[in-house]
C-alpha cells in the first residue's frame, strides 16, 4: 500500500488550498477513504472521509461547510478542497485508507503534506 499526499503549502488565513492522495498497491476504488490532520504538539484529528463511490461524505465539525473531500477512483486520487482557511488549520495532512470509525487507527503510509496558515 502506499499512499502520495500532495498540495499543502503556506497560505495566508482565508486562502484556500487543494489537496491530493494518490494511491497505489490496493484496489482503491472498494474503500472509504479519509483524511487526518496533527497539528504540532497535539494528536491525529480526524478531518473528512468519502464512501467508495463518493457518494457519502463526512466531515468534522471544524471543517464542515469550509473543506469538500471527493475522489476520482478511475485515478485512484482522493482530494481535499480546502477554502477559508484559518491559522487553526495548520497542520500535517496526511490520508487514510478507511472510514471515519476507524481512521485515527489506521496506518499512516504516506508521508502527509504541510499546511501553514499564516499572515
Amino acid at each position: 500500500v502506499q499512499l502520495v499526499e500532495s498540495g499543502g503549502g503556506t497560505v495566508q488565513p482565508g486562502g484556500s488550498l487543494r489537496l491530493s492522495c494518490t494511491s497505489s498497491g490496493f484496489i482503491f476504488s472498494i474503500y472509504d477513504m479519509s483524511w487526518v490532520r496533527q497539528a504540532p504538539g497535539k494528536g491525529p484529528e480526524w478531518v473528512s472521509s468519502i464512501d467508495e463511490d463518493g457518494e457519502n461524505t463526512y466531515y468534522s465539525d471544524s471543517v464542515k461547510g469550509r473543506f469538500t473531500i471527493s475522489r476520482r477512483n478511475g485515478k485512484k486520487t482522493v482530494y481535499l478542497q480546502m477554502n477559508s482557511l484559518n491559522p487553526e488549520d495548520t497542520a500535517l495532512y496526511y490520508c487514510v485508507r478507511g472510514p471515519r470509525a476507524v481512521a485515527l487507527h489506521m496506518p499512516r503510509w504516506g508521508q502527509g503534506t504541510q499546511v501553514t496558515v499564516s499572515s
